[in-house]
């Protein structure tokens, strides 16, 4: 049975996205380097350029097996960690990432970290499309109050499920 590739982040040299990409894409390792189209002006005209959406991050879609090859990889400092094991992201969200970088240009990536008393909204489950208030946050879960009815509902919920509410 052949085991199934999924997609890990990979931590590259500062720099280095592109090269790393190509390098990659050498060794016949599935790999996806998001670029950002940026208008630069120059003293005598506007350019647009293609720059890497993720600093110093590349995306590779690899079995455990091919894991060593992607370490090898001049450039490649190492895969990106969460709870101890190397990220994996979901094809959908490769494939959202894919989906807005065609559809629109000079795009910014905003970087939002869940604390106490913020306002969130919750992505999944029951209490989808709902606002909260983060009450704490631990390793992988965030206890949020969810005010409707005039009740105070308090949930614990993943942190993948919530998303900032932007301002």
């Amino acid at each position: 049975m052949t085991e199934k590739k999924k997609w890990f982040a990979i931590y590259t040299r500062h720099r280095w996205e592109k090269k790393v990409h190509r390098l990659l894409q050498e060794k016949g390792i599935e790999t996806y380097c998001p670029l950002n189209k940026i208008e630069r002006k120059w003293s005598d005209r506007l350019k647009t350029v293609e720059e890497p959406l993720f600093k110093s991050y590349v995306f590779v879609k690899v079995t455990e097996d091919e894991k060593t090859a992607v370490r090898m990889t001049n450039g490649v400092v190492n895969f990106v960690y969460w709870l101890g094991k190397p990220a994996v992201l979901k094809d959908r969200e490769i494939d959202t990432i894919k989906k807005f970088l065609n559809e629109h240009d000079n795009v910014e990536v905003e970087r939002f970290e869940i604390l106490p008393n913020k306002k969130v909204q919750i992505n999944s489950g029951v209490f989808m499309d709902k606002e909260a208030t983060v009450i704490s946050v631990s390793k992988n879960m965030v206890r949020v109050m969810i005010e409707s009815l005039g009740f105070a509902l308090i949930a614990k919920i993943d942190r993948i499920r919530i998303s900032a509410i932007k301002k």
